[in-house]
């Protein structure tokens, strides 16, 4: 596993951070609250290729690693970006992998940007897919109904916005009918691969959030004075904000690691997925509390940038599951492996 990154890489990162820092400054993005999509900065993205980067090259699109997504992944945190880069990306690779007729004509209208499908990152309950990520802006919806993987339509009289605390656009959609992509245990497995992709991306994201907070508290914590001196200059700001940026360093290799895991089919890769979006999220909750911390009162004010990464680190992360979630997802994967070892 060699993680330094190359040339090309380092270029997307250029290409991305530049893109992302046009379209997602601070008071961009609450212009795009609450609903959390800005639809110019969706346009210039997809006329970019994120998507199709997402694609495999037999689809005609970039063939772009796991890896390469993270890195784009992590930017589009940094920046706070109200678009729905990971869910897109990650139901673009589905309807890919599945490769029927009506799976690739639909990603190819998602590709040019005449159409914004989504997944649902639960299986639907009742007729009903709760806490769908982009659920209020997106023109059709990939979601696993039973033993069933369908593509839905969303209008607006089956979806009812979600108000959170990530300002996402959030969604619960009735699934009233679709068409059939894949079937009994394809279709299962299916999703639970798009899952694991989707954890790796949102993984490199909550670290993008986590630098982008660190990098604020930090610059604060060398100009605010007190008691005599910069509060960064004393040992109970300055040891935990080292201690974050050691945390930032460990969650940023582990969603590396874990991207590379499935690029390369590494047997642990849904265990390792899990693992780096539950330390991740950990990482980001930790320090973008002790952000707002540091900046004392400040921090707490809505006209503050700093509490825009407090809240979506956890509500970013929260669309799907909660850190202590993604650990018993870990030990599933760790443990089910072992007894078929066993067996």
């Amino acid at each position: 596993m060699d993680l330094a990154l190359s040339e090309e890489q380092q270029q997307l990162i250029t290409a991305f951070a530049g893109l992302f820092g046009r379209g997602s400054f601070p008071d961009q993005v609450r212009a795009a609250e609450p609903a959390g999509f800005d639809a110019a900065l969706w346009h210039d993205l997809t006329e970019t290729g994120v998507l199709s980067m997402a694609v495999p090259e037999r689809q005609r699109g970039w063939g772009a690693s796991m890896l390469d997504l993270g890195l784009v992944a992590e930017q589009a945190g940094r920046w706070l970006a109200p678009a729905p880069v990971i869910e897109c990306q990650a139901a673009a690779r589905l309807l890919a992998h599945v490769g029927s007729a009506v799976a690739l004509e639909t990603l190819t209208a998602a590709i040019a940007g005449t159409r914004l499908v989504s997944l649902s990152l639960h299986p639907a309950r009742g007729g009903v897919a709760a806490l769908v990520p982009a659920g209020t802006v997106c023109d059709a919806l990939v979601v696993l109904d039973e033993d069933r993987l369908l593509l839905v339509p969303t209008p607006d009289e089956r979806r009812r916005a979600v108000v959170n605390l990530g300002s996402a656009p959030l969604a619960d959609i009735d699934i009233a009918d679709g068409a059939e992509l894949a079937s009994g245990a394809a279709a299962t497995e299916a999703f639970e691969s798009v899952l694991d992709e989707w954890l790796v991306l949102t993984a490199s994201a909550l670290v993008g959030i986590g630098a982008a907070a660190l990098e604020n508290v930090c610059r604060y914590a060398a100009e605010r004075r007190a008691f005599g001196g910069v509060i960064g200059g004393y040992q109970g700001v300055a040891h935990p904000l080292a201690e974050d940026a050691t945390r930032l360093d460990g969650a940023r290799l582990l969603a590396q690691k874990a991207a590379w895991a499935l690029d390369t089919r590494d047997p642990r890769r849904r265990e390792l997925a899990a693992l780096a979006f539950a330390f991740a999220s950990a990482t980001a909750d930790r320090v973008t509390y002790q952000a707002i911390h540091f900046h004392g009162g400040y921090g707490f004010m809505l006209e503050h940038d700093v509490q825009l990464f407090y809240r979506r680190a956890r509500g970013w992360a929260r669309i799907w599951g909660s850190a202590d979630d993604a650990y018993r997802r870990a030990a599933s994967a760790r443990y089910s492996a072992a007894h078929l070892r066993c067996a």
